[in-house]
């Protein structure tokens, strides 16, 4: 059995979505959305990139949460907008 998304409203009201495992193990929740329209929009968004999105370790401060100054190269996302023509 796949796993599944579920969405739902938290407790401020908000409009918000978890994918779960198939197992019902919380695996991700979402953002707070304005409505179930704009939560569906971005579940659709999840299933298009998931499959495909690249892991990448980012490392932080355990102190400040803030990232750790170091010389990363850019992202694949970064590197591709570089060579868009300015509108």
């Amino acid at each position: 059995m796949a796993g599944q998304f579920e969405i739902f409203t938290d407790a401020n009201s908000n409009v918000r979505f978890r994918l779960l495992a198939a197992d019902g193990t919380v695996l991700a929740i979402s953002t707070a959305f304005d409505d179930k329209r704009q939560a569906a929009n971005a579940i659709m968004a999840v299933r298009e990139c998931a499959g495909t999105g690249l892991i990448r370790e980012v490392r932080s401060n355990p102190w400040t949460g803030q990232r750790a100054a170091r010389n990363a190269p850019p992202s694949p996302v970064s590197q591709r907008r570089r060579h868009l023509p300015a509108v």
